[in-house]
């Protein structure tokens, strides 16, 4: 898709509902006003926030608040600290001038302002204080930073000190509101003459205070900076994990796949990059067997039970297209794939189709498809030894026409007496000849032992049939492509009270190293993909708590012996 400008997206969009105004029948008006509107969608999802966004917006929010009540709170105590601190500072001053001999021996001479104006100046600013007021008990000044006020009453609260107890006050005079302390002054004999009253304006602390502001603000601009340093790297990540969504986007998201992941009708497992599980969804549980509420979730594989040709698979972790894996009675199509994004390795995905009835119904059709081309081939050779019998009929020898036909009817009608009459079975005995003209048909003789005989199959039929027929073809397989004569026999029958299948071959035979995985899935001497036939017979096998051999037959090739049990009662 091209990307366009802003300016001409707008230009777009006017355009459009221009057009749907003016001439809602313009060719074409349909497409933009289409267009439009997915641009408006597209651009309203965009005005949306992101969680990330949210989440920086809100932590800056708080952060600067934050920092801003703590600088606050320090300012605070910075004030609190420094009205505390010029309180003790005029009390000491004022003490200090109370008890000094100058001042006592002043306000008992004839005119103490003139005494006690220089010294209280000069104690002012050699202290750095804003006045230094020495006064009469009757309130009368003695000094004041302004000559013209000396000799007027003193402004504010003097009563402890009148009492003897010296005091610190916030009061209003004519300097404005001061932090003060007043001292009384002592004669020898302890009586009170004068009082020492020294100030400092609050205008003056509140300048001390703003010198120390810039200190202050200096440490609240790093704390803020880095708290929004660390917001925006914290956001930064997140939008990376949630791609930008924002928190309606995200619960749709969630909604929809969680109802489509639990209403699909195929089997569903992704697993982590240290291989556990996290998501089966329903029909993934019943393919395997699981319980619905097994703990499953954040479980390593080899910590469940699984069936083991897909443990085998989620193990290994390997890619599979379409492959036949066996998970209790049920034959599964298993599809499994890593998972990247930008190039990172999210995890393995595996997914599970159900095709036990297709597989079933694939066998059978392959039984049928087999038979048909075996009775075509009957049907072609038979109608070639007609001619031959007709032809020598005409020549006039028709003794050699009588043998000719006998001798192959008589062959035909052996094979067909000795199975029904050793297999009573009739889909078995149908299965049987089935085969042996399947082998006629390439050459293979298919030789059903003499002693094979067996009664009403106490063993569901079907059962019967996978494992007689799979082990049939498996024999055909591995004789085709040797040198003849090529030979698979054939028994059937009930010992000691088990169904015993014997199916043995003169083919090239199976390697020591190689008998336990007869019976594995996807185990096959040929390609690569097959030997999906031998795992059903192990499943029949197991199912009815059967048990199995591989060794060597009389031929020199493999023998494959099965013996399932028979149920109580049916012997």
């Amino acid at each position: 898709m091209k990307r366009v400008s802003t300016q001409g997206s707008l230009a777009f969009i006017l355009f459009t509902r221009v057009t749907r105004g003016r001439n809602r029948d313009l060719t074409g008006a349909p497409h933009l006003r289409a267009e439009a509107e997915r641009y408006e969608e597209v651009t309203v999802a965009r005005r949306q926030w992101s969680i990330a966004g949210q989440l920086f917006a809100l932590q800056a929010v708080v952060v600067t608040l934050l920092v801003l009540a703590g600088a606050g709170g320090a300012v605070w105590l910075a004030r609190a600290d420094s009205r505390q601190a010029a309180e003790e500072e005029v009390l000491a001053v004022a003490q200090t001038v109370a008890r000094s001999p100058d001042v006592r021996a002043a306000l008992t001479s004839a005119d103490p302002a003139a005494a006690l104006q220089p010294y209280a100046e000069s104690t002012r600013v050699a202290t750095g204080t804003n006045f230094v007021v020495v006064m009469a008990p009757d309130r009368r000044r003695y000094s004041h930073p302004n000559p013209t006020l000396i000799g007027r009453p003193f402004i504010g609260d003097i009563g402890p000190a009148l009492a003897g107890e010296p005091f610190t006050t916030t009061n209003v005079g004519t300097l404005g509101e001061s932090v003060r302390a007043v001292v009384p002054v002592y004669d020898d004999d302890r009586r009170i003459i004068g009082l020492v009253s020294v100030g400092i304006t609050t205008q003056a602390i509140n300048r001390k205070l703003l010198a120390q502001l810039p200190v202050l603000l200096g440490a609240a601009a790093p704390a803020l900076a880095l708290a929004a340093t660390g917001s925006w790297l914290l956001s930064r990540r997140l939008r990376r994990q949630t791609h930008g969504l924002g928190p309606a986007q995200m619960t749709r998201m969630y909604e929809y796949y969680d109802a489509v992941l639990h209403s699909v009708r195929e089997g569903l497992v992704v697993l982590t990059t240290d291989r556990r599980v996290a998501l089966v969804n329903d029909e993934g549980r019943r393919l395997l067997g699981l319980d619905e509420d097994a703990a499953v979730t954040d479980r390593p594989v080899d910590g469940i039970d699984l069936p083991p040709a897909v443990a085998e698979l989620l193990t290994a972790g390997r890619d599979a297209h379409d492959e036949p894996v066996l998970a209790g009675d049920r034959v599964l199509v298993a599809n499994q794939r890593t998972t990247r994004f930008e190039g990172t390795a999210l995890g393995t995905v595996l997914t599970l189709r159900d095709q036990t009835e297709l597989r079933n119904l694939a066998s059978e059709l392959d039984s049928v498809r087999a038979l048909t081309e075996a009775l075509q081939a009957q049907t072609h050779e038979s109608a070639n030894r007609l001619h031959t019998v007709l032809t020598l009929v005409e020549l006039g020898r028709t003794d050699e026409a009588v043998r000719l036909a006998t001798r192959d009817l008589a062959l035909a009608q052996q094979l067909t007496d000795r199975v029904v009459g050793a297999v009573t079975e009739p889909a078995l005995a149908a299965l049987l000849l089935g085969k042996s003209a399947r082998a006629g048909e390439r050459g293979v003789d298919l030789v059903i032992e003499p002693d094979c005989r067996l009664d009403d199959s106490p063993l569901p039929t079907a059962d019967l049939l996978t494992v007689v027929g799979n082990l049939v073809d498996n024999a055909l397989e591995a004789v085709a492509g040797t040198e003849p004569p090529r030979r698979v026999r054939v028994f059937v029958g009930t010992v000691d009270d088990e169904i015993v299948v014997r199916v043995g071959d003169n083919g090239p035979g199976l390697e020591p190293e190689r008998v336990t995985d007869a019976f594995r899935r996807g185990w096959s001497t040929k390609s690569a993909g097959r030997g999906l036939g031998l795992a059903l017979v192990g499943q029949v096998i197991r199912r009815h708590g059967g048990r199995s051999d591989v060794g060597r037959s009389e031929d020199g090739g493999t023998l494959f012996t099965v013996r399932l049990p028979i149920p109580d009662g049916r012997s």
